[in-house]
């Protein structure tokens, strides 16, 4: 029998030496990744993000808490219900919004500015106006919206009632209208916006002249305005028929 071939000590020196790094490592544990505590901001962020993402629709206390890594009832420590977590949000929408120092001489461009930076963001987060339905503005970030228009349409003149009853009209517009540009462009592009446009003058100009004859032959008119040429025109339309700039104006 033949005398068998003595081992390589250094092989035994490398597999013990690899047993016992190995032993060593079952007594260490993984360091934990150490996670942001839940608070109301983090909540209205990532709602806010989940808006933007995928429309006001998918907002539900569920949803956020699965991409907080959180159970549903944690969040619930920091917001009371969705309807706070509604008036939470668009009070961060509204905090975004640049109030003017009130100049008399300019105070309906001020008002139209101030509507239209609302307006923007109400397009940024798809459906979120809807919010606005279920309650009386509550925050302090969306009452500044409020004072901050009373305060440029006193400044120009405005009788307080007029003033009130006009914010009010163009807060409900700036939410329609959020509805209607998101509805006629899905996409949010400018191009697809011109396409849907054409196919909606294509259409009127296709019907019987005989019964809809002014729709018909000025169909491209009817459905003309770019960008926000449309809007502008409602504000200015609203604004500059207000009572006392009327009175104002026979004064010259």
């Amino acid at each position: 029998m033949a005398a068998m071939a003595p081992k390589d000590s250094s092989h035994r020196a490398t597999s013990g030496e690899r047993w016992v790094t190995q032993v060593a490592a079952l007594g260490q544990k993984e360091p934990r990744a150490v996670r942001e505590p839940l608070s109301s901001q983090r909540i209205v962020d990532a709602g806010l993000r989940l808006v933007q993402q995928e429309g006001f629709d998918a907002l539900t206390m569920r949803r956020i808490a699965a991409m907080l890594h959180a159970t549903p009832g944690a969040l619930y420590a920091h917001v009371q219900d969705k309807q706070e977590l509604d008036d939470l949000m668009l009070g961060a929408l509204c905090a975004r919004v640049h109030l003017p120092v009130p100049d008399p001489d300019r105070w309906q461009a001020q008002a139209t500015e101030v509507c239209a930076q609302l307006r923007d963001q109400y397009l940024e987060h798809p459906g979120i106006w809807r919010a606005t339905l279920a309650a009386a503005p509550s925050t302090p970030d969306t009452m500044r919206i409020m004072e901050g228009l009373l305060a440029i349409f006193t400044a120009g003149g405005v009788p307080l009632k007029d003033a009130a009853w006009a914010i009010d009209a163009a807060l409900q517009y700036i939410g329609a209208y959020s509805v209607t540009v998101l509805r006629r462009t899905p996409s949010g592009t400018p191009a697809a916006a011109e396409v849907i446009r054409d196919q909606i003058t294509a259409q009127l100009a296709m019907l019987p002249a005989d019964l809809f004859p002014i729709t018909a032959a000025h169909a491209a008119e009817l459905t003309s305005g770019d960008g926000h040429e449309r809007f502008d025109f409602t504000l200015n339309l609203l604004f500059g028929g207000l009572p006392h700039l009327r009175r104002n104006d026979d004064d010259h």
